[in-house]
């Protein structure tokens, strides 16, 4: 294990700076989901139809993510492969973010536009800045870099929720800008963006060739290949994610809604709730890496799959055992998150172990396209899971969205119990 360690040691560097890629997806993300709902709200009454708008994201990222992995495969630059893809898309995505607040305040089509441009973009850069990653580290280390990795999405996500949060409720006037009030998080974390795709190209240096004679799989022959091969731990562990994110993004988009209506604070106050996973990543994603390579992915998985399914079910609980022990405001507030930051905690040791484990099935000529399915499979649930939930919550209330979780990780946690590769060392390595 010693030995192994001071081996990733030599990738921490390079790793860390690939993350400035996953820093800007999670700075954005968190407050995506967060406020975007709201300013929806202001124009839709329906959850229902939030929840449908919501999907957006996901429906773009079903189809650019496997698209423009595999276009940037193919892409053959002096800045490397996936760098021009991220040039081309990052910084767009820097100013439609930015100016999302604004064109929410003028009317609903200005801001049903600005997310559907926001979206191209957005969804177009993150293969490529995903697929950074298994190019650059062996597979036996993937577990501890994409640990890393989300720890830097972490801690992206805790500037964008509890650090940047706070901003929504400011109102002060600016040259420009105007009263600021819902602006400042939107236009800072544009600038952040733009600043960290300069340094994400000034310091990461891909390598400008590739073996020729290397294969590269078509995306549709891959997902036949999962489907009908005799071993079906690819298919099993695509299915579980399929899953776990069903419940996962059944509950994100509508955390900030459920805590200012339920719970009872400010719309600033309530956008810290998805902080609490974002700090909860910061702390345990490199830590689950470590888990994951101890004691072995797929148990890792599990562990942590049970452990949600049970944090879910106490969330489902949570309002009505504050209103028997006459909690006030601020201890359920207070309970409330720290049920969120122990779901975060095990939520990433899920995230952090499952891409490595399907990447290690992988060879060389399929490795982008085990990432797109992967984003098919996942963002097929971020599509299909807020109109649920929300429909759930238009009909039987907020409580629901907790229930329905802990019901997709149950279901997750017994299709994980049919994999039987994807720890360090086997499969296909290309």
């Amino acid at each position: 294990m010693t030995e192994k360690r001071s081996g990733f040691a030599d990738y921490y560097g390079t790793t860390f700076l690939i993350g400035l890629g996953f820093f800007t997806m999670g700075l954005m993300d968190p407050l995506y989901d967060s406020y975007v709902p709201i300013f929806l709200g202001d124009y839709i009454a329906s959850k229902g139809l939030i929840g449908s708008i919501m999907t957006l994201d996901n429906i773009f990222a079903v189809f650019l993510i496997p698209v423009v992995s595999a276009l940037s495969d193919g892409t053959r630059t002096r800045f490397g492969r996936r760098m021009p893809w991220i040039l081309a898309t990052l910084p767009p995505t820097a100013i439609l973010f930015a100016l999302l607040p604004f064109s929410a305040l003028r009317s609903l089509s200005l801001l049903i536009a600005a997310l559907f441009f926001l979206n191209v973009f957005k969804q177009a850069a993150r293969g490529p800045v995903v697929a950074l990653m298994p190019d650059t580290i062996p597979g036996e280390y993937r577990s501890e870099a994409n640990g890393v990795i989300n720890t830097m999405g972490g801690i992206a996500a805790i500037v964008g929720t509890i650090g940047l949060s706070k901003l929504m409720d400011l109102r002060v006037t600016l040259p420009l800008i105007g009263n600021t009030a819902r602006k400042l998080p939107f236009l800072i974390s544009g600038f952040l963006v733009a600043g960290a795709t300069l340094l994400l190209f000034l310091r990461v240096k891909e390598r400008t060739t590739d073996a020729p004679d290397r294969e590269r799989t078509p995306f549709f022959d891959s997902l036949k290949t999962v489907f009908s091969s005799r071993d079906r731990s690819a298919l099993f562990i695509l299915l579980a994610l399929l899953f776990w994110f069903f419940g996962y993004q059944g509950i994100l988009p509508f955390l900030t809604l459920y805590t200012r209506d339920i719970i009872g604070v400010s719309e600033g106050t309530a956008g810290l709730s998805p902080g609490m996973f974002a700090v909860a990543y910061a702390l345990f994603a490199i830590p689950s890496g470590l888990a994951g390579h101890r004691f072995g992915r797929r148990r890792t998985i599990r562990a942590s799959l049970l452990t949600v399914s049970l944090l879910c079910l106490l969330l489902f609980l949570h309002q009505p055992m504050a209103g028997a022990l006459r909690w006030g405001t601020t201890a359920g507030l207070a309970s409330f998150w720290g049920l969120l930051f122990v779901f975060g905690a095990f939520w990433v040791a899920i995230i952090t172990n499952s891409f490595p484990m399907l990447w290690q099935m992988a060879s060389y000529g399929t490795m982008g396209m085990y990432t797109g399915l992967y984003y098919t499979f996942s963002q097929t649930a971020a599509i299909l899971s807020p109109p649920v939930t929300g429909g759930l919550i238009d009909f039987t209330g907020f409580r629901s969205i907790f229930a329905f979780g802990a019901l997709c990780m149950l279901a997750a946690f017994f299709l994980m119990g049919r994999v039987s590769r994807g720890e360090p060392g086997e499969g296909a390595e290309g």
